[in-house]
């Protein structure tokens, strides 16, 4: 999965099998922005949101979790959002109850 706001920004999943990771990648920074999971039954547990200053500031952490929400309804399991960002996020956009667990 690749997506992006903006000129040089690509949203990549990494699955490990009950846990995992997007990354942000930024064609302009080595910096990685991520946003961790694990998984619990139908259930993706988003746990950790992390983005480093040097790359701050950009809407790196909500691309991340639009991500989450996108592949959550295309692969059909449902999001816990234990991350206190990603919970903020969550009640910034109602429209996404449909993946809240």
């Amino acid at each position: 999965m690749a997506s992006g706001e903006g000129v040089g920004l690509t949203i990549t999943k990494h699955d490990r099998g009950g846990a995992g990771e997007y990354q942000a990648h930024l064609a302009d920074s080595d910096s990685i922005g991520r946003l961790t999971w694990v998984e619990r039954g139908d259930v993706h547990i988003a746990d950790h949101t992390l983005v480093p200053p040097e790359i701050g500031g950009r809407g790196v952490a909500a691309r991340l979790v639009e991500a989450l929400v996108a592949d959550a309804r295309e692969s059909g399991f449902k999001i816990e959002p234990m991350c206190s960002y990603v919970a903020v996020a969550f009640k910034r956009h109602p429209e996404w109850n449909d993946v809240r667990a």
